[in-house]
């Protein structure tokens, strides 16, 4: 047991860009989601919602490096399902 306990990495060691690659996909999936449902939104709501997409994932360097980051991150998050539904969504090869 104590072999599997000196392979696990310290968190300091961990690569500090992992958290902006999660939160950078997590927004792609948003994106993608929000394409695959154009025709239940009108125009001008898809646009606002890319141009929003587009804002956050060209700053989210920014985002991620503030103190409250996750909080702010996640609730963007959040928003953005409430329309986009994507955490509903599962690939079923994922699924146990």
């Amino acid at each position: 047991m104590a072999r599997f306990l000196t392979e696990i990495r310290p968190l300091s060691r961990q690569d500090p860009t992992a958290p902006i690659e999660f939160y950078r996909e997590e927004f792609l999936k948003q994106r993608r989601c929000l394409r695959k449902q154009r025709e239940y939104y009108s125009k001008d709501a898809i646009v606002s919602a890319e141009a929003a997409l587009g804002r956050i994932l060209s700053r989210l360097d920014q985002l991620c490096s503030r103190q409250n980051a996750d909080e702010v991150v996640s609730r963007l998050l959040r928003q953005f399902d409430v329309v986009t539904g994507a955490s509903a969504w599962s690939d079923p090869k994922k699924t146990h």
